[in-house]
C-alpha cells in the first residue's frame, strides 16, 4: 500500500461519501425549526407569525398601571410629588390628581377597600378618555 491510498479500495469514496452526507446534511438543517408544525424562523419572518417579540401594550393600559401605582403611593401623603420624578406626563399626572383627590374622600368615608376601588375606576376611565384616539396631541408631556 503506497503513502496517502485507502487501507482497502473503494475506502477513499465511503470516506468522501461519508463526510458529505455529514456536511450536507448539516447545511440543510440550518434555519430549520423542530416545532410541531414545522414552520421555522424563516416562515414565521415571511407570514408575520410567531413573532419572537411580545406585543406591544397599549398605551392606556401603561398610564392606568403607572396612575394606580401613583395614586396608591401618594393616597396618605400631603402631597402629590413631582410628576417628572414619577415618570408620568401632564395628562397623566393629571388623572392622578383627580383620582388622589377623590379617593381621599372616599378613604375617609368608606374606608380604604372602597378607596383603592375607586382608584382603580377612575385611573382607567381617565386612562382612555386620555388615550380614545391613540397618543395625546399636546406634546410628548402630554
Amino acid at each position: 500500500m503506497k503513502s496517502g491510498e485507502a487501507p482497502w479500495p473503494g475506502a477513499a469514496l465511503g470516506w468522501g461519501l461519508g463526510l458529505a452526507l455529514v456536511t450536507g446534511g448539516l447545511i440543510t438543517g440550518c434555519g430549520q425549526d423542530s416545532s410541531k408544525d414545522g414552520a421555522g424562523p424563516r416562515d414565521a419572518a415571511r407570514t408575520g407569525t410567531d413573532s419572537p417579540s411580545p406585543s406591544a401594550t397599549p398605551p392606556e393600559d401603561l398610564c392606568t398601571r403607572i396612575v394606580t401605582y401613583w395614586s396608591r403611593e401618594v393616597l396618605d401623603e400631603d402631597t402629590y410629588g413631582d410628576y417628572q420624578s414619577m415618570g408620568l406626563s401632564n395628562g397623566q399626572y393629571e388623572i392622578l390628581m383627580k383620582v388622589v383627590d377623590a379617593a381621599r374622600a372616599e378613604k375617609k368615608n368608606k374606608g380604604e377597600p372602597a378607596a383603592d376601588q375607586l382608584i382603580d375606576r377612575q385611573t382607567r376611565a381617565g386612562c382612555e378618555e386620555l388615550y380614545r384616539d391613540g397618543a395625546p396631541s399636546g406634546g410628548p408631556w402630554q
